[in-house]
């Protein structure tokens, strides 16, 4: 009996005589060869897709591929970051295609989140909004992350606190500062991403992050600052003067 198609099947490559006619592999070495001798600048962002879709399949031209990837999630950053399964049930992927992208974001997630643990954080302004914007720029919903500081400013945790819009059902302040205790933390930065893209802070963001901080204030705990991050961009709350 045939087996059943299954939703993370890979595409089957091609065989005999056509194959040898369409075979990518002088393409392949090409790509391979300009990464080596000129970085990853001398790579357009299909070509990295392409590349990376290569680790997956043995035999096939993934130009097309990864065009349609990049005209549906809109860039590199995009298709990188999308879900796992919405990526495997793209025409023409798979699961293992899926994970050979996917990867690419666990490895550099862990990468930053190394960096920001190694250095004191309030110091490492764009090491941090570099981790953040990895992790939840793409993000289709809107999440709530607390990050808690020791005295000298190192990372303790990094801890999602809720789900949906910023306000007193998502995040509780006396949980937060409750929290903060438990740990031993002296502060915390507030963290949340908006799906529309946009990093312009709503009122309900300036209200929960001063709510947190005046709480923080009687119990010896700063609210250092609180990020916004979106598709286009960042926002520090006190930067802008908003805390």
């Amino acid at each position: 009996m045939p087996d059943h198609d299954s939703l993370f099947d890979e595409p089957t490559a091609p065989t005999g005589p056509k194959d040898a006619g369409n075979d990518p592999s002088g393409h392949r070495a090409r790509l391979r060869k300009r990464l080596v001798e000129g970085g990853g600048e001398a790579l357009a962002d299909h070509e990295v897709i392409e590349l990376l879709l290569m680790q997956a399949v043995p035999r096939r031209d993934m130009k097309p591929l990864a065009r349609s990837l990049l005209q549906r999630f809109g860039s590199l950053a995009g298709v990188l970051q999308a879900d796992a399964r919405t990526l495997a049930a793209h025409p023409g992927m798979g699961e293992a295609s899926a994970v050979a992208l996917k990867i690419v974001t666990v490895a550099a997630t862990r990468l930053a989140r190394q960096r920001l643990r190694e250095a004191p954080v309030i110091g490492s302004w764009q090491v941090l909004v570099d981790y953040l914007t990895i992790d939840m720029a793409h993000l289709t919903r809107e999440r709530v992350r607390v990050l808690y500081l020791n005295a000298k400013n190192m990372l303790i945790l990094d801890e999602m606190v809720g789900e949906g819009s910023i306000d007193e059902a998502a995040i509780h302040p006396r949980e937060v500062i409750r929290r903060a205790l438990d740990l031993g933390a002296t502060g915390l930065i507030l963290v949340h991403n908006h799906p529309s893209g946009s990093p312009q802070p709503s009122r309900a963001d300036i209200d929960v992050t001063n709510r947190i901080a005046e709480a923080g204030r009687l119990l010896g705990i700063i609210v250092h600052d609180h990020v916004v991050i979106g598709r286009e961009g960042h926002v520090s709350l006190k930067a802008k003067g908003l805390i």
